[in-house]
């Protein structure tokens, strides 16, 4: 067959017009070229095939669509406009996790054991006749999906689409639980690019002919408190962690904080926006409150501040507080923001002195993702008095 012109824009044009006319054999082989020439692509090449791919995902089959997800993330992380793109791949990203989900009882339902362990190819006879091939496809490519839509979810506009459906007290009822409650390493894992990844493992498996999963309802996309206890319960089954997607469904924007300084006495209002982790939001209240000169303390460099904002890489830092719940217990660095326990309907947190020297690599835990910590105002002592009526001592370090 001839191709109407040749590079990544044309095996877009020739892939979504084979998909819509359910043209197997010539999507299969536009399919291939996709991931051929995306690495050659033009910018203008970028930001059109990102929101076109994203249009027809629902219509690829489930093994090959989580391919053409990862590169509409691709697409995004270029360039490509992520508020376009964002229905087709949060549609696709809640079936996976729902087919995952599927996976995990139907495992445990004809034997359970050690879950496979997915390879580039699809699953194997053995695997699809224990749990099904939509199942079997899901947990085989949680992973792509997790990259696909961690790519879209650094984006403000989209997240507050993946909040939509979800009831403001229904999304905090239970993400605070989802929080990872990571060893005290101080080592934080950061976020894999969707990009490096599509040039890294090229998956030039052909389209299958026969496209029978059906994409989950267009509202179904929108409601992130299910995402995560689906996510949650794939997790546990499975015993392995989604942490990248399920810090990204977690991420707050606009946020009210209330921080109380326990050393001087003092309180204060803030908000905040984009952090990923609590490492990154150490680093920015000590800026705020330090850097500020309301409180005594390690301030970070201009340098710390900017990695944690919106400037590329890292750079070490040490800690400047212990962060504690209101109940006494210790808040992890490794945790995310939601994991702050609410108060009143606002997240209230301790800031203690460190009980010991701590350092690490101060940046984002999503590179993509802007963020930052904004200081309102200095509470009034009646109104420090009040929160502070909700707090207990700090709790001893054990183990």
């Amino acid at each position: 067959m001839i191709f109407s012109k040749a590079g990544f824009g044309g095996a877009v044009a020739d892939f979504e017009a084979a998909v819509v006319a359910q043209d197997a054999k010539r999507s299969g082989k536009a399919f291939v070229r996709l991931q051929e020439t995306f690495g050659q692509s033009k910018e203008a090449e970028l930001l059109t095939g990102g929101p076109r791919l994203a249009a027809v995902l629902e219509q690829v089959p489930p093994g090959p669509r989580a391919v053409v997800a990862v590169l509409v993330g691709a697409c995004v992380e270029r360039g490509a406009d992520a508020e376009r793109c964002a229905p087709g791949v949060l549609a696709g990203l809640r079936a996976a996790v729902e087919g995952a989900a599927a996976f995990a009882e139907a495992w445990a339902a004809t034997g359970g054991g050690a879950f496979p362990v997915p390879d580039a190819g699809e699953p194997g006879a053995e695997t699809v006749e224990r749990v099904g091939f939509e199942a079997a496809v899901s947990w085989w490519t949680l992973r792509q999906w997790e990259m696909a839509a961690v790519a879209l979810l650094n984006h403000r506009a989209v997240r507050a689409e993946a909040r939509a459906g979800s009831d403001r007290q229904a999304v905090r009822a239970e993400p605070d639980d989802q929080s990872v409650g990571a060893e005290p390493d101080d080592q934080s894992v950061r976020a894999e690019s969707t990009h490096q990844s599509v040039r890294a493992e090229p998956d030039r498996q052909a389209v299958p002919a026969e496209p029978t999963h059906q994409a989950a309802p267009a509202a179904a996309p929108g409601n992130r408190h299910a995402l995560l206890s689906l996510l949650a319960a794939v997790e546990q089954a499975s015993d392995q962690q989604f942490r990248s997607l399920s810090y990204a469904l977690q991420v707050l924007d606009d946020e009210p904080l209330v921080a109380l300084h326990r050393p001087s006495g003092t309180g204060y209002a803030l908000r905040f926006f984009g952090i990923g982790d609590n490492f990154q939001l150490h680093t920015l209240l000590a800026d705020a409150l330090i850097g500020g000169g309301h409180v005594q303390g390690y301030a970070p460099s201009p340098h710390e501040v900017a990695v944690c904002r919106e400037t590329p890489g890292q750079v070490d830092t040490v800690g400047s507080f212990e962060l504690v719940a209101p109940d006494g217990a210790r808040l992890w660095n490794e945790g995310n923001p939601a994991g702050i326990p609410l108060v009143d309907g606002v997240r209230l947190l301790v800031l203690d002195e460190p009980a010991y020297r701590r350092s690490w690599p101060a940046g984002r835990f999503f590179p993509g993702m802007r963020g930052d910590v904004i200081l309102e105002r200095a509470l009034e002592p009646e109104e420090t008095e009040r929160w502070f009526a909700h707090v207990s001592p700090a709790k001893e370090l054990t183990g």
